[in-house]
């Protein structure tokens, strides 16, 4: 039983492949974007955020702006 086993592992491991080695970095591909539906989903609350903060930012900064005006 355990001589058909290893029998069968051999038989199984000379069919593979040798490995091949890594691409040289002149044969490399550019990376092509993918995914941007899911990048653009995740990226929109992000930029939302961003577009509240600016807008929270100018108002604070007219409302000192008027405050100083005030003479406060």
């Amino acid at each position: 039983m355990r001589l058909a086993l290893i029998l069968a592992a051999a038989l199984l491991t000379s069919g593979c492949d040798a490995p091949k080695p890594d691409p040289t970095p002149e044969t490399v591909p550019e990376p092509q974007a993918t995914h941007t539906e899911l990048r653009d989903a995740m990226q929109a609350p992000v930029d939302k955020a961003r577009a509240v903060e600016d807008t929270q930012a100018e108002d604070e900064a007219e409302r000192q702006r008027a405050l100083e005006e005030a003479g406060g």
